[in-house]
C-alpha cells in the first residue's frame, strides 16, 4: 500500500498550523489516528481525518482543503510525486521536471518550443518599459502579451495546457533582454542573467530546484485563479503578482543585497542585521528544521566562496539559521556577477511549471471552490 491519501507528521503540522508536539498530542487524545507503514520512520495520517480536524469551527472552501500529489514534504526533505527533488536537479533538465510535474511520467524531453516571431511580440510590448524594470516586469508583460496573442487560451483540456506553458516559458526567456541561445531553458536563460561563461547545469539544477514547493502564497493565487477556470496565461499571472513581494519572490534580492555587504565585512554585517531585525536574509525557513535540502544541492554546484563559508562557519551554532535557496541563488549570482534581479528572474521562471501543475490539478476540482459562505 503507497502513502497516497496520508500525510507526514510535518505536513498535518503544516496543514493544521500547529507544531509537531501538538500533533502527537492530538494523535493521544484520540483526534488524530497515527499509522505505521513498515520500512518507513515515522508517523502517518490519513488526510480525510486531518482535514476533518482542521475544519472545525471553519467555513467551507478555505485553502486547507487543498490536496496536491505533486510535492511532498518529509522531515527536512521535499519530493516531486514521490522522486527526491536534489536528486532530479542533478539528473534531469528542467523541461524534464516540468513535464514530470505536468503529467507524472519522468522522461527526457526536448527543449521547449522557439517562436522567434511571438519572442519578437513580446520585446515590442516590452519596449514600453523604462530602464530602470525588472526582469520580472519584462515576465508580467510577457505573460499578458502572449496570453492575448493565443486565442485558443481558454482551452482547460490538460494538452492544451502544457502545450500552451511550454510555449509561453520557452518564448519568456528567449524574450528577455540580452543574447539569445539555443538548447535546454538553462542554456537560453543564462545569457540573459550574465556575461559570464555560461554553466548551464548549475542554472538548470536551480530551476529544476525551485519549480514547486507545495502551497506557497503565489501557488494558493494561481489555484484559486484556476478555481475560476482562468486560463494558464491569467493562472500565471495571478501567481506573479503574489511573488512579487519580498516575502516570497523578492527574497533573494534581500539575500543578494546581504552578501554584498557582507563582502565587505562579514562580521559587521552579520552584527547589523541581527542588531537592527534579529533575522538575516538567506538563513533559515518555516517549513524545514534544520536544513533547506535545496539550498544544498544549489551549493554543492557553486565555485567555492570564502565569504560564504565564513557566514556559514559563524552561524553553525544556530540550528534554525542555515542557509535556504535565497542565500543559494544570492551565491550563484554574486559567483557568477549576475544581474541584482536575477534571482527573481529565475524564480518565477521556474515556479511557472509548478503553478501551471497545480493548475492542471485545479480544473479537475468543482469550480469556485475557495468562496467562502457567509
Amino acid at each position: 500500500m503507497g502513502d497516497e491519501g496520508f500525510l507526514t507528521t510535518a505536513e498535518v503540522a503544516r496543514r493544521l498550523g500547529v507544531k509537531t508536539e501538538t500533533v502527537y498530542a492530538y494523535a493521544s487524545r484520540g483526534l488524530l489516528t497515527s499509522v505505521k507503514r513498515p520500512g518507513r520512520r515515522g508517523s502517518l495520517f490519513a488526510v480525510e481525518e486531518v482535514d476533518r480536524l482542521a475544519g472545525r469551527g471553519r467555513e467551507p472552501g478555505v485553502v486547507e482543503g487543498i490536496r496536491t500529489r505533486l510535492t511532498r514534504f518529509d522531515g527536512d526533505e521535499v519530493y516531486y510525486r514521490g522522486e527526491r527533488v536534489a536528486s532530479l536537479a542533478g539528473e534531469r533538465t528542467f523541461e524534464s521536471v516540468a513535464h514530470f510535474l505536468w503529467t507524472g511520467e519522468l522522461a527526457d524531453q526536448p527543449g521547449f518550443p522557439e517562436s522567434p516571431e511571438q519572442a519578437g511580440l513580446v520585446r515590442s510590448a516590452s519596449a514600453a518599459l523604462p530602464a530602470t524594470a525588472r526582469l520580472t516586469d519584462h515576465l508580467r508583460v510577457g505573460v499578458a502579451v502572449l496570453g492575448a496573442a493565443d486565442p485558443l487560451r481558454f482551452d482547460l483540456a490538460p494538452e492544451a495546457v502544457r502545450a500552451a506553458a511550454e510555449r509561453l516559458i520557452g518564448v519568456l526567456a528567449d524574450a528577455l533582454p540580452g543574447e539569445t541561445a539555443g538548447g535546454t531553458l538553462g542554456e537560453r536563460l543564462w545569457p540573459k542573467l550574465t556575461s559570464r561563461p555560461p554553466e548551464p547545469r548549475i542554472l538548470d539544477a536551480a530551476l529544476v530546484l525551485l519549480a514547486d514547493h507545495g502551497l506557497a502564497v503565489s501557488t494558493v493565487a494561481a489555484r484559486v485563479a484556476a478555481s475560476a477556470r482562468a486560463n494558464v496565461y491569467a493562472v500565471v499571472s495571478a501567481g506573479m503578482g503574489a511573488m512579487d513581494g519580498h516575502y516570497h519572490g523578492g527574497a533573494s534580492t534581500l539575500a543578494y543585497r546581504f552578501l554584498a555587504e557582507a563582502r565587505e565585512n562579514p562580521v559587521a554585517a552579520l552584527s547589523e542585521r541581527l542588531r537592527t531585525s534579529g533575522t538575516i536574509p538567506g538563513f533559515g525557513h518555516r517549513i524545514y528544521q534544520r536544513r533547506d535540502p535545496r539550498a544544498e544541492a544549489l551549493l554543492a554546484l557553486l565555485p567555492e566562496d570564502p565569504v560564504v563559508d565564513e557566514l556559514l562557519g559563524r552561524l553553525a551554532g544556530r540550528a534554525d539559521l542555515f542557509p535556504n535557496t535565497d542565500l543559494a541563488l544570492a551565491a550563484m549570482m554574486h559567483g557568477f556577477d549576475m544581474r541584482p534581479d536575477a534571482g527573481e528572474a529565475i524564480f518565477a521562471v521556474a515556479r511557472i511549471a509548478g503553478w501551471v501543475a497545480h493548475a492542471l490539478e485545479e480544473y479537475g476540482e468543482p469550480g469556485l471552490r475557495f468562496r467562502v459562505l457567509s
